[in-house]
């Protein structure tokens, strides 16, 4: 019933698993907090014991439905990454939120489940303190590679997860073995060197951690290997020689948006918090906010060398948030660094943000009192 339930809600796959299938995750996860690599993500910290055991979690639980959805893009999506004029956009958000399309998806299954077996159910997508890789390693689904994400035989690492706890037993699901043997195409494929060792993640270098979750200006050191990357990073996941056997996704509603697959750095330079929403009206994108974007987009715009988004930049200095202010400093150092030697006194007069006056002392090489170095 499960199976069938699941092809019929849009799933590619289903497994079961026990609520205690995971006893080496909470060790796990506490010595990735423990050695901070969890950044600013203090969720991850602060839901410690409920995300490393689906019993805390909810102690009623008995089984646990694993459901993943393919999501396999339509070419390599690092081809982008040559085109320094346009942005990368990962391809997890260059349409609807998968959020939305999973969750909505898992209460309907899990509504026949009630009707026809009883018992019980929760819904869980990734916003809930659910570690789902385990889960679905342990349930058969497919197993954690190198890069720490899942990868499936039939998919790549092109997947979506999603979980439907029950008080309902369950026969489980055999686990899943590890295939990466001694490949390490995914941890040679990092930009950033986000990966310490095998199976282990810095997220505090990982380019989708940069981009999306930090909300602060990204660290000088990661700016350059961002390239163009300005929501997450693919490299990892589509250096995996498992996608080889992976099919991009069927379904229309999981196909990138035209406008999202490769837009224009100068069309997205341009957009203020109004135009943002609407361009990213339904996508992740939207959920960092306009300054977070605007922030990527012009670090893509100083790694682009392309002088026809100076005047852009230009305009962006004085934006009304220092994060973006700071931003189109750096970009404007590396487009047109004569420019600052010619006006670096008029454009910090006025300029109170200690972040922003950070920046143009780096681009200028100038004193705290704006004096040359």
């Amino acid at each position: 019933m499960i199976d069938r339930e699941a092809k019929r809600a849009g799933f590619d796959a289903v497994a079961v698993t026990s609520p205690d299938a995971i006893p080496l995750a909470p060790a796990r996860l506490r010595q990735f907090v423990s050695d901070g690599f969890h950044g600013s993500m203090e969720w991850i910290a602060e839901t410690l014991e409920r995300r490393g055991s689906p019993s805390v979690l909810w102690p009623d639980v008995r089984s646990i439905i694993v459901l993943a959805m393919n999501y396999g893009p339509q070419s390599d999506p690092r081809e982008v990454l040559s085109r320094r004029d346009r942005a990368a956009i990962s391809v997890y958000a260059q349409n609807r939120d998968y959020h939305d399309i999973i969750k909505g998806r898992l209460k309907e299954m899990a509504g026949r489940i009630v009707s026809r077996a009883g018992g019980d159910v929760k819904v869980f997508v990734d916003t809930a303190p659910v570690m789902e890789k385990p889960l679905a390693e342990a349930a058969g689904i497919g197993w954690q590679g190198k890069h720490t994400n899942l990868v499936s035989r039939e998919y790549g690492s092109w997947l979506f997860l999603g979980s439907i706890f029950t008080t309902a037993e369950i026969e489980p699901d055999a686990d899943e073995a590890d295939h990466c043997g001694s490949c390490r195409a995914c941890l040679d494929a990092c930009p950033t060197a986000a990966f310490p060792t095998p199976y282990r993640l810095d997220a505090r270098r990982c380019i989708s951690y940069l981009t999306i979750e930090n909300k602060e200006p990204i660290p000088h050191e990661f700016r350059e290997a961002i390239g163009n990357r300005v929501y997450g990073c693919d490299d990892c996941l589509a250096a995996c020689p498992w996608n080889k056997f992976a099919q991009q996704a069927s379904e229309a509603r999981l196909v990138a948006r035209d406008e999202l697959r490769e837009p224009a750095l100068a069309e997205l330079l341009k957009l203020d918090d109004a135009a943002f929403r609407k361009l990213f009206s339904g996508s992740p994108v939207k959920r960092i906010g306009r300054d977070r974007f605007l922030r990527n987009v012009l670090i893509a715009a100083g790694n682009s060398g392309d002088l026809a988004l100076v005047p852009s930049c230009r305009d962006l200095r004085g934006d009304a948030s220092p994060l973006v202010r700071g931003a189109a400093v750096w970009a404007l150092s590396r487009l047109d660094p004569t420019f600052f030697h010619d006006a670096v006194g008029l454009a910090m007069k006025g300029e109170t943000d200690e972040t922003v006056l950070a920046e143009w002392r780096v681009a200028t090489k100038t004193t705290p009192e704006g004096l040359p170095a």
